[in-house]
């Protein structure tokens, strides 16, 4: 048996540009500041955001109704974290799930 022969010729990955998001270009400092504090802001915003629907998931995924539900120590295995922290972050989740505001005041 042969294999079976390609119509195109795959396009070879170009060298990844090592600029972070155009920082490195800015002679500015001033400009330079402000471009990295937008940057900080949107960063630290996202992960705010990821970190509640990972909190989210933590207290669905250890639901004690659920037939498959798993525990503190499978969930903390699962995400790299301590059985503490894993507790800690399922019940952010249910707190979230329930429509009560975070420490900081978001609900996400």
């Amino acid at each position: 048996m042969r294999p079976v022969p390609l119509l195109y010729e795959p396009v070879a990955e170009e060298a990844q540009d090592n600029r972070f998001f155009g920082l490195d270009d800015i002679t500015d400092a001033a400009e330079l500041l402000e471009r990295a504090t937008d940057l900080h802001t949107a960063f630290r915003a996202a992960a705010d955001r990821a970190g509640a629907y990972q909190a989210i998931a933590a207290a669905e995924l250890t639901d004690p109704r659920r037939f498959d539900r798993i525990t503190y120590p499978e969930l903390a295995e699962r995400i790299g974290v301590t059985e503490a922290v894993a507790e800690t972050m399922a019940e952010r989740g249910r707190q979230i799930l329930k429509g009560e505001a975070d420490e900081h005041g978001s609900r996400y």
